[in-house]
């Protein structure tokens, strides 16, 4: 039987990445890449200038049966490469994954959000993936997936990076003692995404681990994983009340071994160099 065809665009980043690697060993998978010369070599993977090239070169080139979209850079050359996008899957035997964010919550503090709730976002982010989000419901329902993620976590991904480098330096690490999150890493979003694809859903999926951490606990036992540290906390109080940015799933629940605990991440993900 043929191997379906993936285009997943922005794969040179940390996601799209994870992603090019847990897919390439069971189908034919593409990725786009911007700046780095590393992948040049790489047949697999296409030049593509957000900014500069059309989209609809890369999706003829590649004629994609699910196209997942991990793309970052400018907000305004994101949505005009979104609409051709969607131009072409409308058109095609394709689908469209959008890895979009718990970000899309961010204006609401009081409870967690699940997949149908209604998306209200303060920062310009947030507004950017909702506006793709926005224009993605109005695309037929089975050939697109929202796919909400929380903070990503993992060895390479550039927070634990960051809080390396700042450990390392002995700089302030910014925590919010107040701000109830769920969190995820590279190999389980992977995982998930790899599960969607190979049973072909659609809809909304909140991707996150299944339970709640507080930033600051969160970040101190990450810290405690990586090594033997003494850091400096610069604790950031943005409300005086607990507030809530994390994306629970609650209609598209994962099968069990699919999901994820906050402590799972902290525990059998992050490893000491």
């Amino acid at each position: 039987m043929k191997k379906k065809k993936i285009l997943i665009l922005g794969g040179s980043g940390f996601i799209g990445h994870a992603l090019y690697r847990e897919l390439c060993n069971y189908y034919d998978t593409y990725g786009t890449y911007f700046n780095n010369s590393s992948f040049q070599d790489n047949r697999q993977f296409y030049e593509y200038d957000l900014q500069e090239d059309d989209i609809f070169d890369v999706l003829e080139a590649v004629r994609p049966d699910y196209v997942i979209s991990a793309l970052r850079g400018d907000f305004t050359a994101q949505v005009q490469a979104h609409i051709h996008l969607m131009e072409y899957v409308s058109k095609r035997e394709c689908k469209l994954y959008f890895i979009s964010s718990a970000n899309v919550f961010d204006a609401y503090s009081k409870y967690p959000s699940y997949e149908n709730d209604k998306t209200l976002s303060e920062s310009v982010y947030g507004r950017l993936k909702i506006r793709i989000e926005n224009m993605m419901m109005r695309m037929s329902k089975k050939k697109m997936g929202i796919l909400r993620v929380p903070m990503v976590f993992g060895n390479t991904s550039p927070r634990v990076r960051d809080l390396k480098s700042q450990l390392t330096a002995n700089e302030p690490i910014e925590v919010f003692p107040n701000l109830i999150i769920n969190v995820t890493n590279d190999d389980r979003l992977t995982q998930q995404v790899h599960y969607l694809i190979n049973r072909d859903k659609y809809g909304i999926f909140h991707l996150g681990s299944m339970d709640l951490v507080h930033h600051e606990d969160f970040i101190k036992e990450v810290i405690k994983r990586l090594g033997n540290y003494h850091p400096l906390l610069k604790k950031v109080y943005t409300t005086n009340e607990d507030r809530y940015l994390a994306a629970l799933p609650k209609e598209n629940r994962l099968p069990k071994n699919l999901r994820i605990t906050y402590q799972e991440v902290i525990d059998h993900h992050l490893a000491v160099e």
